[in-house]
């Protein structure tokens, strides 16, 4: 087994996609640090190892050891690259890769695995994390993948960067291919076999009906679901009932084509963010029912197994599952990273030994 930290964990999407045989396996989680204690129970509920709720920075200024392991992985807070964010330049949280990068030389890790907007791949902040990297002995190869083309049903993009450790892997370790190209999983193959959600609480019951449940939109909010047909949009509400039309849309004549969306039936989901029970947030009404969808869907069309266990409040699980990494996206670097470290492992010309 290779020892394995994972920073900015969340819930642990990426986590699932490492340690878990259906994606990867043959590596155990040792230490898993976030400042989100929702996230951090729902992570404690599905894996072992040491978990610390806290501030990454504090954490290192605390003079905590930091435990060896093989790989570091994480997601730093992407809002500071993401498109949504208006105010991206300055944001802090677009540093902190460096107190990721610190913890993965304090470990002695051969390779880490750092996840995040698809922006960043072409950020001044890439060029920083490069010349880091490099300076402490890791070739980067980076590159903006597609979890649809890994076998979620989501077309979530997000750039993903492998550093490995130069002595160890003169050639550094390749993004995978993607192994679902062509085919990609359908909204109704994750999802179509469930039954109308009950309730609009957290259920008593066995996953998936646990997190299978609606809402209680007001008499208006449900006219308006009806009014949007297959595949359609706000515009379609516009046509179809422009009386049902919030004010503030009537002037807005361009852009938004995914507010008040449908997804598709015959297509992967667009990207699930963590407001995905609010329709007016993007394309997130169910194919065919006049409803948004339930935290259980999101959490198939995110990849998320149903016997994965959530911890915490409806918004908090919503936050978990809209800020995951999909398991099998991270599940095909995980086995790219595999086979380069058991190669190293059976080799006897390795420059060094990796447990």
């Amino acid at each position: 087994m290779f020892r394995l930290i994972d920073l900015f964990s969340g819930a642990g999407g990426m986590t699932l996609g490492f340690v878990d045989g259906r994606f990867c396996g043959g590596y155990e989680c040792i230490f898993s640090l976030d400042s989100d204690a929702a996230a951090m129970s729902t992570h404690g509920a599905n894996f072992a190892g040491e978990r610390i709720i806290g501030d990454i920075e504090e954490f290192l200024s605390s003079g905590a050891s930091v435990p060896k392991a093989d790989i570091v992985i994480g997601g730093p807070p992407c809002q500071g690259f993401s498109l949504l964010n208006r105010t991206r330049i300055g944001d802090p949280r677009r540093a902190l890769w460096e107190p990721f990068l610190e913890i993965v030389i304090r470990s002695g890790a051969a390779v880490f695995v750092m996840e995040n907007v698809a922006e960043l791949l072409r950020s001044q902040e890439m060029h920083q994390i490069n010349e880091r990297a490099e300076a402490n002995g890791f070739m980067l190869h980076a590159s903006v993948l597609n979890a649809a083309d890994y076998g979620a049903p989501q077309t979530r993009k997000r750039t993903f960067t492998i550093g490995a450790k130069l002595d160890l892997f003169p050639f550094g370790i390749l993004l995978p291919e993607p192994t679902h190209a062509g085919r990609w999983i359908t909204v109704r193959e994750a999802i179509g076999d469930l039954p109308d959600p009950e309730g609009t609480e957290i259920r008593d019951e066995e996953p998936p009906l646990d997190l299978h449940f609606g809402r209680n939109p007001t008499k208006k909010s449900r006219e308006r679901y009806e009014a949007v047909p297959p595949g359609g949009n706000r515009f379609d509400l516009q046509k179809n009932a422009p009386e049902l039309l919030p004010e503030c849309w009537r002037k807005k004549t361009s852009g938004g084509t995914d507010i008040f969306g449908r997804l598709w039936w015959d297509r992967p989901s667009v990207t699930i963010r963590t407001e995905f029970f609010k329709p007016e947030k993007g394309r997130y009404l169910h194919p065919e029912k006049p409803r948004p969808i339930t935290h259980r869907e999101a959490a198939r069309l995110m990849g998320f197994p149903d016997n994965f266990l959530f911890r915490g409040s409806k918004t908090e699980i919503a936050r978990q599952i809209g800020n995951a990494v999909p398991p099998s996206m991270a599940g095909a670097v995980a086995r790219q990273v595999k086979e380069a470290l058991d190669g190293i492992a059976k080799s006897s010309k390795g420059a060094r030994k990796v447990s």
